[in-house]
């Protein structure tokens, strides 16, 4: 992630310590990202900032860095164990942020679409979970369906396809919200070559193409999840821990949350693009 890698190099320069950034050539490879810390014990690295494709299947490398002794901080999705810290955003928080704003905008009535990330993963159920709890208190919004997408732009596009083509969707569908930026940018493709035009459409992210989505008038909200702060911030952590043997105060420390006020839309993306963006 281009916004991770940045925040990496800028810790760096700030702290005057040599950070190697590496990741998979396939995204969401568990084998290779298992594969990348091994060999980084072997090489004797001093700590891991990590953002494991899945919690579970992380713990094989997680447990070989913790008994070497090696100290490991989660962003995003965190290790099922063996993390001292997880920071990035609180996954279900920004579910019920987007969903609220969205359901809002819709007035409290109509139909509903998620798109879900991968099954079993911690960002995708937790965000889809602040989604559908929030959605307890919208009597009048309706889910018409909600499918995983695996945080891809072409399954969105393939699975809102699939979902325009049943009866009465087309007619009840008011908001879509996609738990990535990736599957939003796809059900918009779909959508526009459907022919339709009044329906929202809420993502996560910030990324480039969700800002320009935003600026064109197809996407109505992204929520920044901010991949540079968070990673700066587990690297000053740990540089801390390494010096001095602090350990954070809590366990997991949202960053970005609600009081940063993350979301974007059309009367901020100027502002977000110019100033905030993590992307650039």
């Amino acid at each position: 992630m281009n916004g991770m890698w940045k925040g990496a190099e800028k810790a760096a320069t700030d702290l005057g310590i040599k950070v190697v950034t590496l990741a998979p050539a396939q995204q969401d490879s568990i084998e290779e990202q298992i594969a990348i810390m091994e060999a980084q014990i072997q090489q004797g690295v001093s700590a891991f900032v990590i953002h494991p494709s899945d919690s579970k299947g992380i713990m094989p490398a997680v447990d070989e860095a913790n008994a070497a002794g090696i100290p490991v901080i989660s962003i995003g999705t965190a290790s099922a164990s063996g993390s001292m810290m997880r920071t990035g955003v609180d996954y279900y928080e920004t579910g019920a942020v987007v969903a609220k704003y969205l359901f809002e905008k819709i007035g409290g009535e109509g139909g509903l679409i998620i798109l879900e990330g991968p099954p079993g993963a911690q960002n995708a159920e937790e965000r889809k979970a602040g989604i559908t709890d929030l959605l307890a208190s919208y009597p009048g919004i309706t889910l018409i369906d909600s499918q995983p997408a695996n945080f891809n732009r072409a399954q969105g596009m393939q699975v809102m396809e699939n979902l325009l083509q049943r009866e009465g969707v087309k007619d009840q569908l008011k908001v879509v919200i996609a738990c990535n930026d990736e599957m939003a940018l796809g059900a918009i493709q779909a959508l526009k070559a459907a022919g339709i035009t009044n329906v929202l459409v809420g993502g996560f992210d910030g990324s480039a193409d969700a800002s320009q989505a935003i600026k064109d008038g197809d996407l109505t909200v992204t929520y920044n999840t901010d991949p540079f702060g968070s990673t700066y911030y587990a690297i000053t952590m740990l540089v801390k821990y390494l010096d001095d043997g602090a350990l954070p105060e809590e366990y997991f420390i949202p960053f970005p949350s609600e009081r940063h006020k993350p979301l974007i839309d059309s009367s901020n993306i100027d502002d977000y693009i110019n100033n905030f963006a993590w992307f650039k």
